[in-house]
């Protein structure tokens, strides 16, 4: 299974811990990212996540993003398909760079992962999508427990 986290759910791990679910989120990712380091899944990155980790002002942070961003055995590139459905996630009230992520996501991989709620409200209303976007706390409790967990 090939697994799109974007930019906000790859900065979950350094977040403040002292929230509980930030916390549980957290652990849920690097659980993700280590299943994708033993093989488990495939780990999916895009120009855009790319573009995104530089513009991350801690210098530190951004080290340890790029680390975690190099994980991804894949890359996808922005073509003009990818703009056109970014800019109709645009028109559906998705921001700029959540649309991009989208869009790439739906382009490369099986599943977009974010703790972005307002995020993931907003995807999970267009009727067309053709990927599925979750919380990775939510998603990984389902891949080991099943839906009615």
């Amino acid at each position: 299974m090939k697994i799109y986290m974007d930019c906000c759910c790859l900065n979950r791990p350094f977040d403040d811990q002292t929230n509980p679910i930030i916390h549980l989120e957290a652990e849920a990712i690097k659980i993700i990212l280590s299943l994708c380091e033993q093989g488990v899944f495939t780990l999916v990155s895009s120009e855009v996540l790319k573009f995104e980790i530089e513009k991350t002002p801690d210098i530190l942070k951004k080290e340890k993003l790029k680390i975690l961003e190099q994980l991804a055995q894949e890359v996808i590139k922005i073509n003009d398909e990818i703009e056109t459905r970014a800019k109709y996630f645009e028109s559906s009230g998705i921001q700029s760079f959540d649309a991009l992520h989208l869009a790439c996501a739906e382009w490369g991989a099986d599943i977009l992962l974010t703790v972005d709620k307002a995020f993931l409200k907003k995807a999970n209303k267009i009727r067309d999508l053709k990927i599925e976007i979750k919380n990775p706390l939510e998603w990984l409790k389902e891949v080991y427990y099943g839906e009615d967990s």
